[in-house]
């Protein structure tokens, strides 16, 4: 699915365009983010991501015969590697590879043998590829339809890796440890390059040595540039009321880093830190670390006016929904204290959030529940974005 903050990335692209600083804004093909997910009102739960992706292929080194593949197969909308416990119903233990087809039709016939048997015919023309490709030995194990997609709801996403209404191809092999999967696939997709110019990276490769965590990595074909998206995320169940989140705490790091590949220029919008939540009831961001960037509306949505400050854009700040952008503007760092929201039932009375409440902090229990609906990734924005990689060299 699309991720959640796209609508204000695509908005803070543009205004950032409209606007001369005294460096120009830039976006690159390669992107990183990390995504704290509190779902009160589906899951019941935390979700922390960590992901890198970008459209280009020096940047994410997918095969050109298998991404072409799967970009010429009819109706594969994803192709998802992923050592999630229970990658789709009925599968438990095992690491899987999922071919997603979305072809309404053929759900629609309501013959179940003909489903099972077209939507397999096509996964078994990928999946070939995609063993030799990232030397796994996943076979076939089942064909399951996703009914629907009540998270995507209520996001208002699209659900296009794994969602509404389509149909998975499940292939599995042996359950291999998040950080055994993690560096095999970032050394296969992704260039030393990039690997030793830290940021995120780094804060992925630390999160997957959690024994908790999940590495996912997901291919998304589209007729200009497939978008290709390496993740690893850690799930806590909520067992109370939350009252403080603290994002970089659930990553398991002190400091996140911007990664040094950006540092040939100015790419305010490749480093994102980003908190949603979902409640059952109406909340409010009531307090914050570090500063507030200075806004302008633009479409209804609050956007920075000044893409070289480093902060937060809270958009919207109330509701059954709230959302939060960090922006590290000029700087190449953000501390777990500056990177603190604070939740309550209300706005306070000057309808600026305050940084002196007394709260709660989410703390990070084992846990292994995952569901793959809630794969958040960046949509690059096609030929807007450069290839850093063929600059640098």
């Amino acid at each position: 699915m699309k991720i959640l903050v796209l609508p204000l990335l695509v908005l803070l692209l543009v205004s950032s365009f409209a606007s001369v600083y005294a460096q120009q804004p830039q976006l690159a093909s390669y992107r990183e983010t990390a995504h704290i997910l509190v779902d009160e009102k589906i899951q019941n739960q935390t979700t922390a991501f960590v992901t890198l992706a970008s459209t280009s292929p020096v940047e994410m080194q997918v095969p050109s015969s298998l991404a072409e593949k799967i970009k010429n197969t009819a109706n594969v909308t994803s192709v998802v590697i992923t050592n999630a416990d229970k990658c789709v119903l009925g599968v438990q233990d095992l690491g899987c590879v999922i071919i997603v087809i979305n072809s309404p039709s053929l759900i629609e016939s309501y013959n179940i043998t003909k489903i099972q048997t077209d939507a397999q015919a096509i996964g078994d023309s990928i999946i070939g590829d995609v063993n030799k490709a990232f030397a796994l030995n996943a076979e076939f194990n089942n064909v399951y339809v996703n009914p629907r997609g009540d998270l995507s709801s209520a996001l208002g996403t699209s659900g296009v890796v794994s969602g509404n209404r389509t149909i998975s191809v499940v292939y599995t092999m042996s359950r291999p440890d998040s950080s055994y999967l993690f560096d095999g696939l970032s050394a296969i997709l992704i260039p030393k390059q990039i690997r030793d110019d830290g940021g995120f990276f780094t804060a992925a490769s630390k999160l997957a040595e959690d024994g908790n965590s999940t590495v996912t990595f997901a291919m998304t074909p589209a007729k200009e540039a497939s978008l290709y998206q390496l993740q690893v995320s850690k799930h806590i169940p909520i067992k109370g009321a939350i009252t403080t989140i603290k994002p970089l705490d659930l990553l398991g790091i002190t400091t996140l880093q911007k990664s040094s590949y950006f540092d040939v220029g100015f790419f305010p919008l490749n480093s994102i830190l980003d908190v949603t939540v979902l409640s059952n009831h109406t909340i409010a961001i009531t307090g914050h670390g570090g500063d507030i960037v200075p806004t302008t509306t633009r479409g209804g949505q609050q956007v920075p006016s000044d893409l070289t400050k480093t902060g937060w854009v809270l958009d919207p700040v109330q509701g059954q929904q709230v959302s939060a952008v960090y922006l590290f503007g000029k700087s190449n760092s953000v501390t777990s204290d500056q990177a603190t929201i604070t939740l309550g039932t209300s706005l306070p009375t000057d309808n600026q959030p305050n940084q002196n409440n007394t709260t709660t902090t989410i703390v990070s229990p084992k846990t292994d529940n995952y569901s793959v609906y809630v794969l958040i990734g960046i949509v690059a924005a096609g030929a807007a974005a450069v290839y850093l990689f063929m600059k640098r060299r």
